[in-house]
């Protein structure tokens, strides 16, 4: 079995309740809202939810008729799903972004928001989305932004160490990570992605303006904001709309999983438990969440 980078594992954790819905982070919520809307126009067809954890956007993917909620936790897909239902709408797959168990060309679009600063290598990420991709599908991506007015200040007040301004990313936690927007473009094209456009999101994220500012007033700053200061990408998140070259017709009827132990295609979709025909792995289906994550012992 090949290795992979270690990710993140959110297993039991109650990080929609504690960290959106009680951590006063209407603002932050809002503020992607507005990027969302500016970035994935309603589309049609299959998206893939990279790091979907709750399912707290969703419902902002507006047209397409599958959307598919990838999460490394059980715990977070199981509130996605007390959320959106079990509807033929939503699929839930639990599995490791660097080992995607999905056939070429599957997705129309895909979303990752959120998430990126838990990976150790997104080169490895982005080579494993832009598979999944058809040619010319949409990729939304957001980022943890080390080049924010914040680092940039308190560098220069000698407060910290790193500077903001080089192109290594910088592990503040174990596997939470700040990147350079110039790194993570160049790691895009590496592996055939072309950018069009860039926001930057969460200006007023500080608590200082929560106390003094109410939500309506932080919305509308919010969009003049994005507008107006996108090109600076000087906020603590950045979201980035991308095209995948990824040379991939869009995958044939009934083709959709792929055995991430041997990257054999098709895997049957024979719930409750999938078997791929090649290497003989198996992954099984409780609770309407596929669970691809090949976990030892």
């Amino acid at each position: 079995m090949n290795t992979t980078p270690p990710v993140c594992d959110y297993e039991g954790s109650d990080y929609q309740q504690s960290f959106w819905e009680k951590g006063n982070r209407a603002y932050e919520d809002a503020a992607e809202e507005i990027a969302i809307r500016r970035l994935l126009p309603p589309g049609s067809g299959r998206l893939l939810e990279l790091g979907a954890g709750a399912g707290r956007n969703t419902h902002r993917y507006k047209g397409y008729s599958q959307i598919t909620l990838l999460d490394y936790s059980t715990t977070q897909l199981a509130q996605a799903i007390e959320r959106l239902g079990n509807g033929k709408k939503y699929r839930y797959i639990a599995a490791d972004v660097y080992r995607l168990p999905f056939a070429p060309g599957v997705f129309d679009a895909a979303t990752m928001i959120r998430t990126l600063h838990h990976l150790s290598e997104p080169a490895k990420a982005f080579a494993q989305i832009n598979e999944t991709l058809s040619d010319g599908a949409h990729f939304l991506l957001e980022f943890a932004n080390k080049r924010n007015i914040k680092s940039i200040m308190r560098y220069w007040l000698k407060k910290q160490d790193w500077s903001p301004f080089t192109e290594e990313q910088v592990e503040f936690v174990k596997l939470n990570f700040d990147f350079h927007p110039r790194r993570v473009k160049a790691q895009l094209a590496e592996n055939h992605f072309s950018v069009e456009k860039q926001i930057a999101v969460s200006y007023l994220r500080a608590n200082f303006f929560k106390r003094i500012l109410p939500l309506p007033v932080m919305k509308f700053l919010e969009r003049i904001l994005q507008r107006g200061f996108s090109w600076a990408a000087l906020s603590p998140s950045i979201f980035l709309s991308t095209t995948a070259n990824s040379g991939q017709p869009q995958a044939e009827e009934g083709v959709f999983f792929r055995c991430p132990a041997c990257r054999h295609h098709p895997l049957a979709d024979t719930p409750p438990l999938l078997t791929c025909t090649r290497c003989g792995a198996t992954f099984p289906v409780k609770d309407n969440i596929y669970d691809f994550r090949m976990l030892e012992g």
